[in-house]
């Protein structure tokens, strides 16, 4: 099923629209890797939380965001970590699952 963002002209389907709530949701997923697999920015990762969300859901996650104890930002992140991913994984490409 395909739903199209109200507020937003973008047309997701389900599937990809949950995986954005739950990448923005992790803590330590920076909004550099949802802009790589969705082509979406920040901004309008906070408009698709803020419409999907419950108002308190979205008030917790976007303070939790802006605090220093999230990572969300590369800027925020450790020199250190150059990934997007945890090196136990599995490969993704495009959202999905590589096959071996």
């Amino acid at each position: 099923m395909i739903k199209k963002i109200l507020k937003i002209d973008l047309v997701i389907s389900e599937r990809n629209l949950n995986r954005i709530i739950e990448m923005a949701w992790e803590d330590r997923t920076p909004f550099e890797a949802i802009n790589y697999q969705f082509n979406m920015s920040e901004k309008d990762v906070i408009k698709i939380m803020r419409q999907e969300l419950k108002r308190s859901s979205f008030n917790l996650w976007r303070k939790r965001v802006n605090s220093g104890v999230s990572s969300k930002h590369d800027k925020k992140r450790n020199s250190e970590i150059s990934r997007f991913k945890c090196t136990r994984q599995k490969t993704i490409s495009i959202n999905k699952i590589s096959k071996r």
